[in-house]
């Protein structure tokens, strides 16, 4: 009788522990996903701000055809991402990102485009919207930092597979994404 009761507190503890690490992955889940949410709300302000800015930009820069269909498209390609994949998202979004920086670039190259209010008034709205990215990337990418870490931690990372554990990328920013955008009309 005592060796059967020894293997059944085993079997409770060890069923304590299991559930335990089960509340913390999704625990963890979905903290990730209401951080990707914050990162949503901000990618489609910017998505619904986008089309005001090429428009604005096509008047003054018309013949710079390539760059402005590179961004509605780049655009189109985020957009049609499933919200669901966030790894995804993040390049799509990182690919969105590297565009708009050219067409800020043009900016520099037309000084009526420049000068012009409505630009002026996107650009800053832009801004914002970026600022607002900013933050919710950080805490995104905080609650990332958690969930992974977690997953990849003893006793965790045995049970991992169980669970069904989902390792989440960080939404940095890639590197070609951080040069200085080249505009030459040669």
């Amino acid at each position: 009788m005592l060796p059967l009761l020894i293997i059944a507190g085993i079997i409770l503890f060890l069923s304590i522990i299991l559930i335990g690490i089960y509340n913390q992955f999704v625990k963890n889940k979905n903290t990730v996903k209401d951080g990707w949410s914050n990162i949503d709300v901000a990618l489609k302000r910017r998505y619904d701000l986008i089309p005001n800015l090429v428009e604005t930009v096509k008047g003054y820069a018309s013949h710079e055809k390539e760059t402005l269909e590179a961004v509605i498209q780049a655009r189109n390609a985020a957009m049609s991402v499933p919200s669901d994949d966030i790894n995804a998202q993040i390049k799509a979004e990182n690919q969105l990102q590297q565009t708009l920086r050219s067409i800020f670039a043009l900016s520099e190259a037309y000084p009526d485009l420049k000068a012009n209010t409505n630009f002026l008034q996107l650009q800053d709205k832009l801004n914002e919207i970026e600022e607002n990215l900013e933050r919710a990337r950080r805490y995104y990418n905080g609650t990332v930092r958690e969930n992974n870490t977690y997953g990849e931690s003893f006793p965790a990372v045995i049970v991992a597979g169980m669970f069904n554990y989902q390792h989440f990328e960080y939404f940095e920013a890639e590197i070609e994404s951080r040069e200085n955008v080249k505009v030459s009309f040669t």
